[in-house]
């Protein structure tokens, strides 16, 4: 295998590091580049062969200079029943043709009108909870990111978007998980109760998104929520739009895509406040400047620059996604070692993101660090919460903005901290990065 072969663990006969990998990944993940440096090699089983890049510039030849040379890695294909031929999952020109089309969807003129329908969601909700009470606000952070992506994407009210997509959607992701972390799932046409109750739940979800867009086809006039904008969307060539099948997969994709990830790394954010009380304050004296007596405006976005620093660096220390897999599609050559068709390559934000010669202090919580355009001072790919290149996550700022206004409507009226005897919140790591077990926080009105 050229003439250099990355260094790395041994591992068992039969499983390789599958186990050590399973028991903590991220741990393992991390240990891996600490030990082994810029590349390391290691099996999943007796013949995947996988390797963790840890260096940018070979990071970057992965992600954008050679990057027509791999596929998206097996784990993320076992979603393909749910998202079909979406964004995340279609591969190369296809990939490219959609990416055009969705694209102009989310720019910042349309992401700007979407910011009120953030403001007023979170408003509406949070304006039910009480001084002193308890809530798990991990949950309290999937349904306002379900909520706002039913009102920017479809115009739903917050209750009804809930009940049509939001219960069937997580019944999806629970059997997805499940099925993701097997080491042997059956194929979906074998009749088992799982299989049954996984197909059931999708046909649930594609009856109710292609009701929606049936229903929007009948109506004559342009709507414009993202359903709306996606339906308009007209390719360059042929100057065709989307046929009903893609238009589903599009939304099953960026529904799935921007609501789980926006509601944990809000998690994230807030669990990272309770522990930093001077960032906290730090926070609150700038809506108090910014926002004053008033609520919370899309024009106050650009102004709440600490905020902002909050979000990137609650990013940078638990990235919601934060594996990237891909698949050797054609023996490649990346830095001086040469990888064969068909091995298995990883690249961690987490990791990359708490290297200390990058990032001092790197296990600490400390915003200030994203001053004075510090993030453009970096080496490509050592912070990039989004992943990059042509597969850079095309809702990066609606995700930002998304972060930054629900952040502050809550900080505006509350002030947060864990319960009493709270356990350990520790990560856990299924398809995007989860507190486990959720958070419980005690509320305080400010």
């Amino acid at each position: 295998m050229g003439k250099h072969l990355p260094p790395g663990p041994e591992g068992k006969f039969f499983t390789g590091s599958l186990n050590e990998f399973q028991r903590n990944p991220l741990r393992f993940l991390q240990n891996l580049a600490e030990e082994y440096g810029e590349v390391a090699r290691f099996k999943f089983g007796p013949m995947q062969n996988v390797y963790l890049i840890s260096d940018p510039n070979l990071i970057k030849q992965v992600l954008v200079t050679k990057q027509r040379q791999f596929v998206k890695s097996r784990d993320l294909t076992m979603l393909k029943p749910i998202i079909g031929e979406g964004l995340l999952t279609s591969e190369k020109d296809h990939h490219l043709k959609q990416r055009r089309l969705i694209q102009p969807s989310f720019r910042r003129d349309h992401i700007n009108q979407y910011a009120q329908d953030m403001i007023q969601t979170t408003n509406r909700y949070i304006d039910r909870w009480e001084h002193g009470e308890e809530r798990v606000i991990t949950e309290d952070m999937m349904t306002i990111t379900l909520g706002i992506i039913s009102k920017t994407m479809f115009s739903m009210a917050f209750t009804e978007g809930h009940r049509m997509i939001g219960s069937p959607m997580e019944n999806v992701m629970t059997l997805a998980v499940k099925r993701m972390r097997s080491i042997l799932p059956l194929p979906l046409w074998v009749p088992t109760k799982t299989n049954r109750k996984y197909k059931r739940a999708i046909k649930e979800l594609d009856q109710v998104l292609y009701n929606l867009i049936e229903s929007r086809r009948g109506v004559n006039e342009a709507s414009d929520d993202l359903l709306g904008v996606l339906m308009e969307a007209k390719d360059e060539e042929n100057g065709g739009g989307m046929p009903d099948k893609q238009l589903r997969d599009e939304l099953m994709t960026i529904f799935l895509a921007g609501h789980e990830t926006t509601a944990n790394a809000l998690s994230w954010t807030l669990y990272l406040l309770s522990q930093n009380r001077n960032v906290e304050e730090k926070l609150h004296e700038e809506i108090d400047q910014v926002v004053g007596l008033e609520e919370v405006k899309p024009e106050h976005f650009p102004q709440l620059q600490y905020t902002q620093q909050i979000i990137h660096e609650s990013l940078r220390l638990y990235p919601p996604a934060y594996v990237i897999g891909r698949q050797v599609d054609e023996d490649v050559k990346i830095g001086r070692y040469l990888f064969k068709k068909g091995d298995m390559i990883l690249i961690s934000q987490y990791v990359m993101q708490r290297k200390e010669q990058y990032f001092c202090q790197p296990d600490q919580f400390v915003p200030e660090r994203f001053q004075d355009h510090f993030i453009e001072s970096l080496p490509s790919f050592v912070y990039f919460p989004f992943g990059g290149g042509p597969r850079v996550c095309v809702g990066n700022h609606f995700a930002l903005m998304e972060a930054a206004l629900v952040l502050a409507c809550i900080a505006k009226k509350y002030r947060m901290k864990l319960t009493k005897d709270h356990p350990i919140v520790r990560p856990q790591p299924l398809i995007t990065l989860r507190p486990k077990g959720g958070i419980q926080m005690e509320l305080e009105r400010r």
